[in-house]
């Protein structure tokens, strides 16, 4: 253990040199600080569905990107169009295993809201044209997870 522990710190160097430090920032999705085109990529893991206003959220992605960027959005499908028996089975999950869970673990509020918000969050191709909408030249959604997730990427020209 001790020897791999001394030889990361040994690699240290080299993986410093690889990897350019990073800077977390705290910011609002519907007003990003950062200037315009600042990024050659982007991600974004739930939070999509949790921001008030996805138009405004997508333009300010578009706005960060620069020209040939893409960014990848992942998030809980919303599959009632697409696949009504991935929608039943997410369903099914979220309310007889995931949220009793959680009020098992007293952590219920941070988890009873799921399922409401995916049935309010847009269907994929809707993401796609709301992205669309907001400036990107591809905006493709694809499935995971048995239907019951979807990631959009979008790419900037």
């Amino acid at each position: 253990m001790l020897a791999s522990a001394a030889q990361r710190e040994l690699d240290r160097p080299r993986f410093d040199r690889l990897v350019p430090p990073l800077q977390w920032v705290q910011g609002d999705a519907l007003d990003l600080p950062f200037p315009d085109a600042s990024f050659q990529a982007a991600t974004m893991g739930y939070g999509l569905r949790n921001v008030t206003d996805i138009p405004r959220a997508l333009q300010e992605l578009y706005r960060v990107l620069a020209p040939g960027g893409a960014a990848a959005i992942l998030d809980f499908n919303n599959a009632v169009e697409d696949s009504p028996v991935a929608d039943g089975v997410q369903s099914f999950l979220l309310g007889t295993v995931v949220v009793p869970a959680a009020r098992a673990l007293g952590v219920a509020e941070q988890y009873e809201y799921l399922r409401p918000s995916i049935q309010r969050f847009p269907t994929g191709r809707k993401q796609e044209a709301l992205a669309l909408q907001a400036g990107f030249a591809q905006a493709t959604h694809y499935t995971l997870g048995f239907g019951m997730m979807g990631v959009l990427v979008v790419e900037k020209r």
